[in-house]
């Protein structure tokens, strides 16, 4: 069994995103691309963002700190800490309203 703590994380990496040259970080804190299930942990400083990209499965964001915008097509939705979203199977994109740190959980699609 292993324990993280998310919020140290979010901490942590949403320092090392204000330095970073795209204003972001990120970790894999569970599985990986061997694997069905895979959580990420990201952090983008305000006004950052993920270009939109494909949905490779099911997937979800919960927002662990900040404020984020999830867009894809004409519809958005913004989520604060402690709100999940459930993201659309289609393209989409991610902004940071606010300096923010979310969990993104991915289940592949075979």
């Amino acid at each position: 069994m292993r324990k993280l703590s998310l919020d140290v994380l979010a901490r942590e990496h949403l320092e090392q995103a204000a330095f970073a040259s795209n204003g972001r970080s990120a970790t894999t804190v569970h599985g990986g691309h061997e694997h069905v299930l895979r959580q990420t942990l990201l952090a983008l400083i305000a006004g950052t963002s993920l270009a939109e990209h494909e949905n490779p499965g099911e997937a979800t964001v919960q927002v662990l700190r900040g404020r984020v915008r999830l867009t894809s097509g004409d519809t958005s939705w913004e989520g604060r800490a402690g709100d999940l979203i459930l993201i659309p199977p289609a393209r989409h994109s991610l902004e940071a309203l606010e300096d923010a740190a979310v969990l993104l959980t991915v289940a592949k699609r075979e």
